[in-house]
């Protein structure tokens, strides 16, 4: 890959069937290009519980992807409520989810833990009542 690659994904809210399929379809982009299985695990993982928070929290939203030789950079933009408390959501176990997500298997409050876990950096940009941004980058060299 010599030049970067811009990928871009809708998030519909409490769409839970469809939850996945842009986490789902940077992995498979990036096995094309012959990255490191540890690494598109890594962007899999991290992607992926950022799409499911959007999908429980945030009434859906969008997803910009750039994957260039160096990174792949993961940028979770939302309008939903905004996160009163990063701290505290940052603490594994944590979950403001609803019974009904949780019943569905969701919402165990590991979304914001690994997506930390699982990317090189990471940073979280919330107001209240206008949403949130979440920017994350795994390095792949």
């Amino acid at each position: 890959m010599s030049q970067n690659i811009q990928l871009n994904y809708q998030v519909s809210a409490e769409d839970f069937t469809r939850a996945g399929e842009a986490s789902s379809d940077v992995k498979s982009k990036l096995k094309q290009m012959g990255v490191n299985p540890e690494i598109i695990r890594k962007v899999a993982i991290a992607m992926y519980e950022g799409e499911i928070n959007m999908v429980i929290h945030a009434q859906g939203g969008v997803i910009q992807v750039t994957l260039s030789p160096e990174e792949v950079h993961m940028v979770l933009k939302d309008k939903g409520p905004g996160i009163p408390d990063i701290e505290l959501a940052m603490q594994a176990g944590y979950s403001t989810a609803p019974d009904k997500v949780r019943s569905l298997g969701f919402g165990a409050g590991m979304g914001l833990p690994n997506m930390k876990k699982y990317s090189d950096e990471m940073n979280i940009e919330t107001e209240l009542g206008i949403g949130t941004t979440v920017t994350m980058t795994v390095k792949i060299q």
